[in-house]
This record gives C-alpha cells, sequence and structure tokens, in this order.
C-alpha cells in the first residue's frame, strides 16, 4: 500500500474542503489513489467535497466577438496573473483583437493566432510587448469559432470573469438574450444528456449506489435509486432538462420555453475564467520574511 504523506493530505484537503482526518481516512480505503479518495469524501461527505470542480484560480477576462450579420462569432479566454492587469485598457484590446481575428481569419489552434498580424507585427509579439511594459505574464487559453445555423447572441457577466455565446435558431433577441443569461447562471455542462460523459455519468451512479447502501437501502433497490439520481442530475447539468431561471412558475425547463417559441439552441460555449486552472497561492508575509533572511546572509 502507498505510504500516506502529509502533503497527499492536504491536496485532498485543497481539493474537497473536507476534515483532515477524513482525508486520511479516505486516502487510506483508496490505497493512496487522490481520484478514489475524492469519490470516497463525495460518498460520505455529500457535493461539499467537490469544491474544486468549481474553484476558479486565475485571471483574465473573457472577449467575444459577433460579425454584423450575427452568423460568425467566437469567444476567447486571455489570462493574467492579477485581476489588476485584467482590467487594463491594453490587455482588454488585446482580448478583443484576438476575438476578432479568431472569427475572421479561422486560425486553428493558439500557436497559430499568435502568428496572425497584428498591428506593426503579430499577436505574439503585442503580447511579448505587453507583458515587457507591465511587468506580468499574460497567456491567451483558449478560443471557440462559431459560425451559426440561427443567430449568434452573447451574454458577458462580472468584469468579462463568465461570457457566453449561444446560437439559436428561430426565436426573437429577447429569448436569445435570456438564453445566454441563463447559461452564464445556471452554467449546464453540455446541451442535452448525449454531451456528457458516460465516465461522469459512470462516477455519478456508482456514488449513489454507494450512499444508498450506507443509508441501509436493499440491495435490491440500489439500481432504481441509482438511475433515478443519474436523470436528476442530467436534469440539472444540460442546457435543455434546466428550468429556466426566468421561469414563473419555478417549474418551466428550457426545452419546454423553446419548444413555447418555435425554437432552439443549435449549440453553446461558455468560459469561465480560470475554470480548472490552480493557480499558487503565495504567503506574501512568508516570502517576505525568505526574502529578508536571504538579503541577510549575503551580507
Amino acid at each position: 500500500m502507498a505510504a500516506i504523506t502529509a502533503g497527499m493530505v492536504k491536496e485532498l484537503r485543497e481539493k474537497t474542503d473536507a476534515p483532515m482526518m477524513e482525508c486520511k481516512k479516505a486516502l487510506t480505503e483508496a490505497g493512496g489513489d487522490l481520484a478514489k479518495a475524492e469519490e470516497i469524501l463525495r460518498v460520505k461527505l455529500g457535493n461539499k467535497a467537490s469544491k474544486a470542480a468549481s474553484r476558479v484560480a486565475a485571471e483574465g477576462i473573457v472577449g467575444i466577438y459577433i460579425g454584423t450579420d450575427g452568423k460568425l462569432g467566437s469567444i476567447i479566454e486571455v489570462n493574467s496573473e492579477t485581476d489588476f492587469v485584467a482590467k487594463n485598457d491594453e490587455f482588454i484590446k488585446l482580448t478583443a483583437n484576438c476575438a476578432a481575428l479568431v472569427a475572421v481569419q479561422n486560425p486553428s489552434d493558439v500557436g497559430a493566432l499568435s502568428s496572425l498580424p497584428l498591428g506593426e507585427g503579430t499577436v505574439e509579439s503585442t503580447r511579448a510587448a505587453l507583458v515587457g511594459k507591465i511587468g506580468e505574464n499574460m497567456t491567451i487559453r483558449r478560443f471557440v469559432r462559431v459560425e451559426a445555423k440561427g443567430r449568434l447572441a452573447s451574454y458577458i457577466h462580472g468584469g468579462a470573469k463568465i461570457g457566453v455565446l449561444v446560437d439559436v435558431v428561430g426565436g426573437d433577441e429577447q429569448l436569445a438574450k435570456d438564453l445566454a443569461m441563463h447559461i452564464a447562471a445556471a452554467k449546464p455542462k453540455s446541451l442535452d444528456s448525449s454531451g456528457v460523459s458516460a465516465e461522469l455519468l459512470e462516477t455519478e451512479r456508482r456514488i449513489a449506489i454507494e450512499k444508498a447502501r450506507e443509508a441501509g437501502k436493499p440491495e435490491a433497490m440500489l439500481e432504481k435509486i441509482a438511475e433515478g439520481t443519474v436523470q436528476k442530475f442530467l436534469k440539472e447539468v444540460t442546457l435543455l432538462g434546466q428550468v429556466f431561471v426566468k421561469a414563473e412558475d419555478g417549474k418551466q425547463t428550457i426545452e419546454q420555453l423553446l419548444k413555447g417559441k418555435g425554437a432552439a439552441v443549435a449549440g453553446f460555449t461558455l468560459y469561465v475564467v480560470g475554470e480548472g486552472i490552480e493557480k499558487k497561492v503565495t504567503d506574501f508575509a512568508a516570502e517576505v520574511a525568505a526574502q529578508a533572511a536571504a538579503a541577510a546572509a549575503n551580507r
């Protein structure tokens, strides 16, 4: 069995917010497998143990470009080290220019985008010059280009920390705006169940079975309970299954809303700045003390 180190316990605690002793027990039970230990904690402690899934660490902004005809657009995330730089006018301009280049020039990846002409040089030389001027690293993380089947709508929230680009077929401008706002608020993982990975569903099923078993439910009922849990999960994470955030009755789903308007969603992209990026947390006092000690040693 793998030795359970203090570092492993600390890492699991940071990912789950579970008590230290529970983390150690889970790691021991999982034989040192961090992912398995996290799953064990979710069974015991519920969704509190999935805290890391929504943790946003990196700074930056989301930029969106939509052509005048509403048919061509893009969404991009550009990261910075601090929120202060994310509010810098030149940083915002770089992001907007990159979004436009993605839509118009259709680069295959970040490397191709970086090589495109911009200003007196390229995207990369412009980025590098801005890094030199401000003294903080900046990176183009990801982007998506969309040729709409219907018409594109967008929504930017929280100082451009959340961005949505949605392709709506039919309906009107208000519906498209409402859908973009709903996506930003409810954060669906996919349009429908076909976009949810089998691995994720299997994990939810396995956790539901273990929780039901620990609650003393009969073995014969476990599969049925798990299936009900999975279906509930799908309604929560798929756009069409979610309850519309502005529903007056609190029950109308997005699928029902669209049907009533004779409309459909061809697809959407949701970006949350820094999602999935773990940012190193610096102990400022400790850093200053270390620097002072180093300076004293060099005298």
